[in-house]
């Protein structure tokens, strides 16, 4: 009876660590999205002043996160893709309200443009 080596062959070998590294890569090139779309051409329809918390919800649903700034209440629309091999894109959406529920500030920032 012919007992077999324990050790792998050279071919078996090959084939293992060829399926590891493909499966490294595949894992590798992936991408990731954190956050949630939102319309960025309503962005310009924000008034100061103006354009209440409520219309806010309306425009772009609800926020990704909320919070507070300098005592005011915050909601923030982001979203943000990164790829190991591709084109990171990102945008968000900081809205700030006053004690009324009406916008007192935003910013607005995006890395899609033609600059």
């Amino acid at each position: 009876m012919k007992l077999r080596s324990p050790h792998l062959s050279a071919s078996n070998h090959h084939r293992i660590l060829s399926g590891l590294f493909a499966i490294i890569f595949l894992l590798l090139s992936g991408c990731a999205t954190v956050g949630k779309d939102f319309p960025v051409t309503d962005v310009t329809d924000i008034k100061i002043g103006i354009t209440t918390q409520k219309e806010i919800r309306t425009m772009f649903g609800s926020p990704w996160r909320t919070g507070i700034e300098d005592g005011q209440r915050t909601w923030t629309y982001g979203n943000y893709n990164y790829g190991l091999f591709s084109a990171k894109k990102a945008k968000d959406l900081v809205i700030r309200f006053d004690d009324k529920n009406v916008v007192v500030s935003y910013t607005f920032s995006t890395t899609e443009h033609n600059e």
